[in-house]
């Protein structure tokens, strides 16, 4: 299968992460970012957490500077709109992310999946495709007992390396999360694995994305 990169080792890319939830862009594309580091891509990044209340507040900031060790400059920024309850606050989070989008030129934007069974992260790729109308849009997928995973058509193949140490920030810097029964190594050591079988990826894992509109020339 032919790869097509998004960046080569040198080359600027500038990205904007958005997650409802304090741990969910490291989930969903933490690998993703953690590889195009590793590859040596100048990566400008703005990471942006949408509901982090208490010491998730601080688990996400400190997990954010550990997943964007290494990238040229990174913005982050940590909202607080009600957990759980998004689709009442619509009007304020879409304020809140046209403020953002004048603060913001990405290059590529990460954003939850459309066919995600939760409301906020429902929300959050809604008003992703209401305001960044002319950018990539990559959607991830967060697994959960909802049963919700779809059928990728985008695949980032991680290396070994990546993927453990993906796994040893999700640990070490989530510790409110680990009581929850799918909040493990297994569950995202799994789903990795299973997009690295579906994309023959080198080294067996992968994260996986949707794409809406891609334009190749």
């Amino acid at each position: 299968m032919r790869s097509l990169g998004l960046a080569r080792e040198g080359e600027r890319l500038s990205l904007l992460c958005l997650g409802a939830h304090s741990d969910d862009i490291e989930i969903g594309a933490g690998g993703t970012i953690l590889s195009l580091i590793a590859q040596g891509v100048r990566l400008s990044v703005d990471w942006c957490v949408l509901s982090a209340a208490g010491p998730r507040a601080a688990e996400a900031r400190a997990s954010a500077q550990a997943f964007l060790a290494g990238a040229e400059q990174a913005r982050i920024e940590v909202a607080d709109f009600e957990d759980s309850y998004f689709p009442e606050q619509l009007r304020a989070i879409k304020q809140w992310l046209i403020e953002l989008r004048g603060r913001a030129a990405p290059d590529l934007v990460l954003t939850h999946a459309r066919a995600d069974a939760h409301q906020d992260h429902r929300v959050v790729n809604q008003l992703t495709w209401n305001l960044f109308r002319d950018h990539l849009v990559l959607e991830y997928e967060i697994p959960k007992w909802d049963g919700d995973l779809g059928r990728p058509n985008v695949f980032v193949p991680l290396t070994s390396e990546t993927m453990e140490r993906k796994l040893a920030l999700l640990r070490e810097h989530f510790g409110t999360q680990r009581s929850k029964d799918w909040f493990d190594r297994g569950t995202f050591q799994g789903l990795a694995r299973l997009r690295g079988m579906e994309c023959r990826a080198p080294e067996q894992h992968a994260e996986a994305f949707f794409a809406r509109k891609l334009r190749l020339i």
